[in-house]
């Protein structure tokens, strides 16, 4: 997992002894994978909290601008290089660091680039530590809402279902519907929408600054043809409807059942989109120091075709999403007018 945030120059620099405050309340990053051999000769990963420390680089971009990462409708090239764990898998935390972070001082602002292990942590808990680091960078000696680590499987069975479709759910149709269209698909080929739903919302017992993966990934099947033909109030309808289906139970059964018939699923799938991240993410509320972020960017990791990272928009109640698609669907998007009356590049 990959985020960034640009910042405006701060009147000083935050050194990395900054870093040192968070470890105290969390082991886990600066800890590596190891892995235990079961009898029935298959292996398990575990976080071994053996303070082998994380990663973090202090490096330097003089002619790169804050405009020019932000400005251009492409990401460009260059943001890549402002990640310290590029090319990395998640097993490869035996060996690598878990969490690597790079501060990257621009001609006119920062850019801070953080990854993290997946195996350590969620988006949720992901942008928990970024909010907690500014806090600790600013002088506080206590997190208002420290990590909480205790692993359990919940009880509860909270129903989140609701008959409204959120504005959310109708965006994401929409651009599925045009990417479906675009990519001119066979009508009767079947194509999903993947997404992951959150576990915080559905448990009493989870709280909000729970720090692992409480996550779910589920998705909703359509035919390309009712896709594309029956308009995105259908497609936001039925996604609606996986959502809400997912409830408490739903989680328990998968955490009961996963460990003895694992199953993974395949991420670069074209007749697949999926989503990552989430713009109801506290992403523009960490302040070093010098001010809120500017903009959020996202590494290279899992990019291919028919990804869709989110964000919140750095104006209030707006939205942000970076989409990974083929340079001939990008193109064929870009002149749907039916598709552009509602976006903007």
């Amino acid at each position: 997992m990959e985020k960034s945030r640009s910042f405006c120059p701060p009147p000083y620099f935050v050194s990395p002894v900054a870093v040192r405050g968070y470890p105290n309340y969390m082991t886990a990053t600066p800890g590596r994978l190891a892995t235990t051999q079961h009898e029935d000769d298959t292996i398990s990963f575990f976080v071994d909290c053996n303070n082998a420390g994380v990663l973090f680089i202090h490096a330097a971009a003089d002619g790169v601008t804050i405009s020019d990462i932000i400005k251009p409708v492409y990401v460009p090239s260059i943001v890549h290089s402002f990640f310290s764990l590029n090319g990395l898998h998640n097993y490869k935390g035996i060996t690598h660091s878990l969490l690597g972070i790079q501060i990257t001082d621009l001609a006119d602002g920062i850019f801070i680039g953080c990854s993290i292990n997946h195996v350590v942590a969620d988006g949720a808990s992901f942008w928990h530590f970024l909010n907690s680091w500014s806090g600790i960078s600013k002088g506080s000696i206590y997190l208002s809402k420290p990590p909480v680590f205790q692993r359990w499987l919940p009880d509860g069975n909270a129903e989140m279902g609701t008959e409204n479709i959120s504005s959310l759910q109708a965006l994401l149709s929409h651009i599925w519907r045009s990417a479906i269209h675009n990519r001119s698909f066979d009508p009767d080929q079947e194509t999903n929408y993947r997404f992951v739903v959150g576990a915080r919302q559905r448990f009493q017992e989870i709280p909000d600054n729970y720090f692992g993966n409480a996550i779910l990934g589920t998705f909703v099947t359509m035919k390309a043809k009712e896709l594309v033909e029956q308009g995105i109030g259908n497609s936001a309808w039925r996604m609606n409807r996986i959502i809400a289906a997912t409830t408490g139970e739903s989680f328990k059964k998968v955490f009961e059942c996963w460990p003895a018939s694992p199953s993974f699923v395949t991420l670069s799938n074209r007749d697949a989109l999926i989503t990552s991240s989430s713009p109801r993410f506290n992403m523009y509320g960490n302040d070093f120091g010098w001010g809120k972020p500017i903009a959020i960017r996202s590494g290279s990791s899992n990019k291919f075709d028919g990804m869709l990272t989110l964000y919140c928009g750095a104006e209030e109640g707006s939205i942000d999403i970076e989409a990974c698609f083929f340079p001939e669907t990008l193109e064929a998007m870009a002149n749907d007018q039916e598709f552009m009356h509602i976006v903007t590049v």
